[in-house]
């Protein structure tokens, strides 16, 4: 299975950007903390979004705005798509997506973020 969602741009100025995210089934954007608000508006398919310590399972009509400086991801739930508008202001800066990428190389949802400790391989493996 490919990793990597679909993000198709919209909208893009200094201050807000918005893009049309398409997961297949159980596809995600790793939990990240970016200084960017993003609102979060689900179009179709159910997953789960993070905001903070809480798991908000959202299917069509759902919106979930967070605040910037919140960790937050998106994981779709396995056996369907979800696709979903995403508007951050404003857009996140490409440093502020190392936990994305990380994430998304070793399939992770919830990479260490910049400070984190790295977890050891013998608590990774437990």
């Amino acid at each position: 299975m490919e990793t990597r969602f679909a993000a198709n741009e919209a909208f893009r100025s200094e201050s807000a950007k918005a893009v049309l995210a398409c997961f297949d089934p159980g596809q995600f954007i790793p939990v990240h903390a970016p200084d960017s608000d993003v609102i979060v508006d689900v179009r179709a398919g159910h997953g789960t979004v993070r905001e903070g310590g809480t798991a908000h399972a959202v299917g069509p009509g759902d919106v979930v705005a967070i605040e910037a400086a919140t960790r937050r991801g998106i994981h779709a739930d396995e056996g369907e798509r979800l696709e979903a508008l995403l508007v951050t202001a404003p857009p996140p800066t490409d440093a502020e997506h190392g936990p994305v990428r990380r994430g998304l190389q070793n399939g992770t949802f919830e990479p260490p973020l910049d400070g984190d400790a790295e977890p050891s391989e013998s608590e990774g493996s437990r």
